[in-house]
């Protein structure tokens, strides 16, 4: 998958351009996290409702290393998006 990559200068919000790579940051993982909760939110409501899983099943689940290994790589490409800004 190729990253979106936005054109032209990034336009200036506060007093100096530390501030907005900050706020830039900020406001991508509040968007990030605001669509993960939601989409998981939905994904339990329907699995609970549908008795495939319980709640007690999703808060005792215990990932095996390829998922943890899954995970952390996810977790590094994540990181690396949110920070672009500083770059």
């Amino acid at each position: 998958m190729i990253p979106k990559q936005a054109k032209g200068k990034r336009p200036v919000y506060l007093d100096n351009t530390d501030n907005d790579k900050l706020l830039a940051i900020i406001m991508a993982l509040a968007g990030e996290v605001s669509v993960l909760r939601e989409r998981l939110d939905t994904i339990e409501k329907l699995v609970i409702a549908k008795g495939i899983i319980s709640s007690e099943d999703i808060e005792n689940y215990q990932p095996d290393a390829q998922v943890n290994e899954e995970r952390e790589q996810w977790r590094a490409e994540y990181i690396s998006r949110i920070l672009r800004a500083l770059s």
